[in-house]
């Protein structure tokens, strides 16, 4: 990773003390902020993140047969609906049926975890091209 930007600062002060030992006192402060290169990548994680949480949020509400007209599991329907669209043709969609509820297993939910994640990795393998590796 990027060390980033760091400003290392020393102060010292000289004070005399009561039985007139002279006594200096130092203090060392590194300030250390992420660079704008490490700042995006770790964006570009993070998004992933939510992305691959709610295709897996999607996919076990599916799995389990979770009621789509109860809010949370609408809001995750539709929200997650415009990531996994581009696999849905990808495999044929299992159905089982109980008198209680309907489990779907969608594989291409799955298909679609792997790929946001390899594409985020292809983004922030992009960004480090002309990093310099760390030498342990």
């Amino acid at each position: 990773m990027d060390s980033g930007n760091e400003r290392e600062v020393e102060t010292r002060k000289t004070a005399v003390a009561n039985d007139g030992r002279v006594v200096e006192e130092r203090t060392r402060s590194v300030d250390s902020r992420a660079s704008t290169k490490t700042t995006v990548i770790n964006l570009v994680w993070f998004i992933y993140g939510v992305i691959a949480i709610l295709l897996a949020l999607r996919f076990i509400l599916k799995l389990t047969g979770a009621n789509g007209s109860a809010g949370f599991v609408s809001f995750i329907y539709s929200v997650s609906s415009v990531l996994s669209r581009p696999f849905d043709a990808i495999f044929g969609v299992t159905t089982a049926t109980t008198t209680h509820f309907t489990s779907v297993f969608e594989p291409s939910i799955l298909v679609a975890i792997v790929v946001y994640g390899l594409i985020a990795w292809g983004i922030v393998k992009l960004l480090q091209i002309n990093q310099p590796r760390e030498v342990a």
